[in-house]
């Protein structure tokens, strides 16, 4: 077997942990932004619906150069994947600049085009959030692109490192600057900036020991290499498009979401950080699926990929299970450290216990699996499946759900369980079949 249940356990915990640390600081922002009241929460929360899409798409990139990579270690191929390790960074900074340029440039005209008319106090909440956060892409984009490759050779204890003395600095700062200089939403966007920087100065540095299976010493020309580049966007493309329109698509239901009141847009801000929460077990796992599967198809061991997806899908299902029961129970006491009003405050309850029972049987089979398939080659049929889900099923319902039948915020949360359900029977299918297994020769 390529993965013994040690390397397993080396490369799940880290990630775990990861994920802990990512979700408790942004649980932690948003309740010290909330100190500054309920448009601030829903500025922030309006605007990280825009960086969650960008992220995606960095994470898209970084997933493409990670699965060449993998691959090219299964077939014990190392320089070929410290080239890829290289020209997928330089082509990720390239990007985050430019789009650094655009929002930070054309920030009024995209918020009023993404969210229309909003109160005054929650758009320039927004302007303030969005300009400064926009500084940070670039370095987003290397920490990104680092941390993929590292869990991509089973290095997951480095990024988990990095990513605590991220976090670390990121609520120190908050705490300084929301409680210590009352700075409001200003305090949260430029702790989350230094930090990331900080982040990626440190895994890019960390690129260049030659020990790792992966490393970026000798690697630095300043050209891309056409064929490389072209291996990665076959898988970096289709899943940037699918996680972009997946984005767009959420996008346009907080839309929705933000003609049904402050309340409502600060319970669904506050119930996305505590669904992050359930959620978190799939997302680790999820990681795992890409470095160990990209690996097995690398090798020619379509048996193990199969192997390895069903352990790591029942880890996370398992993990999921006991995270929903606690949720379901924990969730009112657990909402009242948002401050928010009894309004937000029972809407907030309302849609988590809803969301505690359902991703519990429906996720993993809805986002899990499709990594499999990704991890392969097998990435323009998952695109095609996810994107024509969101729009036909939680783009659409949601709409209906709110102007039509009026049932307010828990529509929107009806809908996208509606979109999972779909998805889940679509991949499940695919996986089932061998037609994925063909595409391991792509990057070849």
């Amino acid at each position: 077997m390529l993965y013994s249940n040690k390397d397993l356990k080396k490369l799940i915990i880290p990630l775990i942990v990861e994920q802990v640390l990512a979700i408790a600081v942004g649980m932690a922002d948003t309740i010290m932004v909330s100190a500054a009241g309920e448009a601030a929460v829903s500025g922030v929360s309006l605007v990280d619906c825009v960086n969650i899409l960008l992220i995606n798409i960095f994470s898209a990139l970084a997933t493409g150069g990670a699965v060449v990579a993998g691959h090219f270690l299964g077939k014990k191929k190392r320089e070929d994947a410290c080239r890829t390790a290289w020209q997928i960074l330089e082509f990720a900074t390239l990007l985050a600049l430019l789009i650094s340029a655009l929002f930070i440039f054309a920030h009024n005209p995209l918020l009023r085009l993404m969210f229309g008319k909003i109160e005054p106090k929650v758009m320039e909440a927004s302007r303030t959030y969005l300009i400064i956060t926009a500084f940070s892409f670039v370095a987003l984009a290397v920490y990104n692109s680092c941390a993929a490759l590292f869990r991509a050779m089973n290095g997951a204890k480095v990024t988990m490192w990095v990513s605590l003395l991220m976090n670390g600095i990121n609520v120190v700062g908050n705490a300084v600057c929301i409680y210590g200089l009352h700075m409001g939403v200003a305090g949260v966007a430029i702790p989350t900036t230094v930090s990331r920087y900080v982040a990626a100065a440190v895994i890019f540095s960390l690129m260049f020991h030659k020990e790792n299976e992966i490393h970026l010493c000798g690697q630095q020309r300043f050209r891309f290499d056409r064929q490389l580049i072209k291996k990665i966007l076959y898988i970096a493309v289709p899943n940037g498009l699918e996680n972009s329109m997946f984005q767009m698509g959420k996008i346009l239901v907080i839309s929705a979401v933000s003609t049904m009141g402050t309340a409502a847009i600060a319970a669904n801000a506050v119930a996305n950080t505590l669904a992050s929460w359930n959620i978190l077990p799939g997302v680790a796992m999820n990681l795992a699926i890409v470095s160990v599967v990209s690996v097995c198809v690398g090798a020619g061991e379509y048996g193990q990929a199969r192997y390895y997806t069903k352990k790591l899908c029942l880890f996370a299902e398992a993990g999921m299970v006991l995270i929903s029961a606690i949720l379901f129970f924990l969730v009112p006491y657990i909402a009242r450290l948002y401050h928010l009003g009894p309004e937000a405050y029972q809407m907030t309850v309302e849609v988590m216990r809803f969301h505690a029972v359902l991703a519990a049987f429906l996720w993993v089979c809805s986002f899990s699996i499709p990594n499999t398939l990704r991890a392969a080659g097998d990435v323009v049929l998952p695109m095609v499946i996810a994107t024509a889900s969101m729009w036909l099923f939680r783009v659409v319902a949601a709409y209906v759900f709110t102007y039509v039948f009026h049932i307010g915020l828990l529509g929107i949360w009806v809908a996208m369980i509606i979109d999972w359900a779909f998805r889940a029977i679509c991949y499940l299918l695919r996986y089932r079949g061998h037609k994925w297994e063909m595409f391991g020769n792509r990057t070849e």
